[in-house]
Parts: C-alpha cells; structure tokens; sequence
C-alpha cells in the first residue's frame, strides 16, 4: 500500500526536473514544443508528495504512443488518456512514484488550466502556504487512503483553480 506523504519543498525537485526534461526532449525529439514543470513541486515553498509533474507539449497527441517503448525503457509505464480525452499520461517510480508526465497537443485548454494553477500559486504566497496546509493535515490524517487525501483537498484546489485561471487570463490576456 502506497503512503500519502507531503514534505516540504526541496530545490532539488527543480533539478529533478531538468534532468528529467532533457530525457524526454531526447526520446521525443523535435515532436516536443516545450516542456512545463507543473504541480506543487513547481512552486517555490510548497510542501507536496516528491512527485515531479511535467507537462510535455507536443505538436501531435497522437504520435505520442509510437515512444511507449522508449518510455518503458527509461521506467514509465504508458496509461493512455487515463480519463482525460487527449492526454497522454505515464507514471514512473512504481509504488514509490517519482514521475508524472501529463502530455497534451499543442493549443489543448488543459495546457493553460495546469499553468494557470502553478503560475497562480506561484505568484500568491499565502494560497500557497494554505494549499500545503491543508494537504500536510490530510496526509497526516490519511496516510495510506490516497482518495481521501484527495477528496479532502478537492474543494480548495478547485477554488484555487477558478480564481488562478480568471487571474491567468488577465495576467497573460488571454480572455
């Protein structure tokens, strides 16, 4: 059974990630337009689970699955959409997850949502130290009911959510 753990922020998740990055940006080659570091290790002071988030914009979702070997080959398992119409989701790390790749075509609405959420916490501290908060309390209150944890930071996130991507679209004039 996999722990629900959150600790507090590491600079060595921004490392984790670069490294990771360029990995990827071998694998998929040109097919890759640019390569986010999304989620709550993405943001400075955040305490989060140590799973790096990365977002990979390609030019063509449907390409992505013709690399599911070199994937395997670098230890990400391929989950397809994973209930997500035009995602393509990998996990690395097993039970002891340490990767999460979220990979969406160029001009995709997900795209914008997961840099509106990290660009919004970024740039609001005290939303920040509440969101991880909150999920240090739920961690420590679920420590091995993953959907509990998630259920009892669902409502904030997505609080947080609607107000980041009103601020995003103002911020960036997009809307």
């Amino acid at each position: 059974m996999r722990r629900v753990e959150v600790i507090p922020f590491s600079n060595r998740w921004k490392l984790e990630f670069e490294k990771e990055a360029a990995n990827l940006q071998e694998i998929f080659g040109t097919e890759i337009i640019e390569i986010h570091h999304i989620g709550s290790t993405s943001v400075q002071g955040l305490s989060a689970k140590p799973i790096i988030d990365i977002l990979p914009v390609v030019k063509d979702i449907s390409q992505v699955d013709q690399y599911n070997g070199k994937m395997a080959g670098i230890g990400y398992v391929a989950k397809g959409e994973n209930g997500i119409l035009g995602r393509r989701y990998f996990q690395k790390g097993g039970d002891e997850r340490s990767h999460h790749l979220h990979i969406y075509e160029n001009g995709s609405s997900e795209i914008d949502r997961h840099l509106a959420f990290r660009d919004f916490l970024r740039a609001h501290p005290k939303q920040a130290k509440g969101y991880g908060s909150l999920k240090e309390k739920l961690a420590q209150q679920f420590p091995y009911d993953i959907e509990s944890y998630i259920k009892g930071k669902d409502q904030l996130a997505s609080q947080i959510e609607r107000e980041a991507i009103v601020w995003y679209r103002k911020t960036m004039g997009k809307g």
